[in-house]
């Protein structure tokens, strides 16, 4: 097969969808590789190695001509005219909250895989794990960035010092992102409380972070509470391929401390608060009713690298398959299966389709026609 590994090109988007050494695997399997020029520059990777791994340097016309492109965001509009009958797309793509890219990829009948809803059967979602770790990690990071005083925060120092207390991190989600944030602020010293409606979930954090953070039933009378109390918000709920359930509304933003933040870690499937939007790393943040907004939908893509070679570890054997098989690699594999988000104008994610009223096929009766 012929795969193509186009340059990011969403705002200061610096990582890239393959390594030399994963290129180096695709030949050895008998496939060409076609990566533009300069597309691992920010993840400091070099044509010069993407051609001794046996890559063929081309430009984003050419990239985007392959059989198979695999990217690491979802086509912007600008790419959108690469979107065609025939191609095998594999990214994330994070349609529930994109309605006119979900539209693109029907019109022109592209054959969309989504990293995100790759799903094993426990209900893991290996493709998110990596850059879940990644953004988790960061979000105590830029949420103590954001305190400070020229960033528009409150001007405190995120685990205090003797004699001053520490601030105070609320936590909603204690999944892959509300584990690694709870990781990084308790790290940091700060007090923590994580929300969630699994109590399985809570005794778990609870046993693993030996009682150095407080546990509450995610409901809206106890985060409202939180809210109340938090120098900073860090939303981390999932629902797999599906909308984020708003859990803060605009209504509560009054009840929080002026220069307060919320980092929404949940930006890129719509956020889990109502007053969320999208920002990039040149613009990250915003102010509504004296509350700092933070809405990167890329958090990852500000350490290219780390995050480059996590996702590419994961990435790697399901693009193979992909690229061997076809997309009859989706019936033999049912994890990748369920990655299938569009087929031939046909929507086969139901978590999509709630989120626009749209009509989904079967994705096991598209699977089984491939």
């Amino acid at each position: 097969m012929i795969v193509g590994i186009p340059k990011e090109i969403k705002t200061m988007e610096n990582r890239v969808a393959m390594t030399p050494g994963a290129v180096g695997a695709f030949v050895r399997n008998g496939h060409t590789v076609l990566v533009e020029r300069g597309a691992g520059v920010g993840s400091g990777l070099r044509d010069e190695e993407y051609a001794a791994a046996g890559a063929r340097l081309v430009s984003a016309d050419d990239a985007w001509a392959a059989e198979m492109v695999i990217k690491v965001k979802e086509p912007i509009q600008q790419e959108y005219k690469y979107l065609r009958d025939g191609l095998l797309l594999f990214t994330y793509l994070h349609l529930a909250a994109d309605k006119p890219l979900t539209e693109a990829l029907l019109e022109s009948k592209t054959t969309g895989v989504a990293y995100e809803t790759v799903q094993l059967d426990n209900g893991a979602l290996p493709l998110l794990v990596p850059m879940s770790e990644v953004a988790g990690r960061m979000a105590p990071q830029v949420g103590a960035q954001c305190l400070e005083k020229p960033h528009g925060g409150r001007g405190m120092l995120l685990g205090g010092v003797p004699g001053v207390e520490p601030a105070e991190v609320v936590i909603l989600g204690g999944g892959v992102v509300g584990v690694n944030a709870t990781k990084i602020a308790v790290g940091m010293g700060a007090r923590v409380t994580v929300l969630d409606v699994n109590h399985s979930r809570l005794q778990y954090l609870d046993d693993i972070f030996h009682s150095r953070v407080v546990t509450l039933m995610s409901h809206e009378a106890n985060i409202r509470a939180a809210l109340c109390k938090a120098d900073l918000v860090i939303g981390a709920v999932l629902i797999p391929g599906a909308k984020a359930p708003r859990l803060v509304t605009r209504e509560m933003l009054p009840c929080m401390k002026p220069g307060s933040v919320i980092v929404d870690v949940a930006v890129d499937q719509g956020g889990c608060v109502e007053t969320i939007k999208a920002t990039t790393h040149a613009d990250p943040t915003y102010v509504v009713d004296g509350v700092v907004h933070y809405g990167v939908a890329n958090m990852p893509g500000a350490v290219p690298r780390t995050s480059t070679f996590a996702l590419v570890n994961q990435t790697l054997p399901y693009a193979l398959s992909l690229a061997n098989k076809g997309c009859k690699a989706l019936r033999d594999d049912a994890p990748l299966a369920r990655g299938l988000n569009t087929w031939q104008g046909q929507l086969t994610c139901s978590g999509v389709a709630e989120a626009f009223g749209m009509s989904c096929e079967s994705l096991s009766g598209v699977v089984q026609a491939l």
